[in-house]
């Protein structure tokens, strides 16, 4: 369990959903180190997203299993899953 004595053994993949300072674009992803991932994109070492630097993290989730991960991934690209990406970030994006 998360929070205790032993989750150091434990790996979590994650899902993240980044937005461009420079022109709102959003970019969806998945990494096992969250922190590292995003310092990559903001020095523009990922192709897909150095034209629209800086980027900040607005949305993860952590997933125990790595496919679970890439599935949610694959469903936020569809129209159904920024939908749902819309609607569970709703005062984010209302106030921006």
């Amino acid at each position: 369990m998360p929070g205790s004595e032993n989750s150091s053994l434990i790996m979590f993949f994650y899902v993240y959903v980044m937005e461009s300072l420079k022109n709102n674009n959003s970019y969806i992803g998945y990494t096992e180190n969250l922190r590292k991932r995003l310092k990559e994109h903001n020095q523009g070492k990922n192709k897909s997203t150095k034209l629209y630097l800086l980027w900040k993290l607005i949305y993860y989730e952590a997933c125990l299993n790595i496919n679970d991960a890439k599935r949610r991934e694959n469903y936020f690209k569809t129209s159904q899953g920024r939908k749902l990406l819309k609607r569970r970030l709703k005062e984010y994006f209302y106030k921006n």
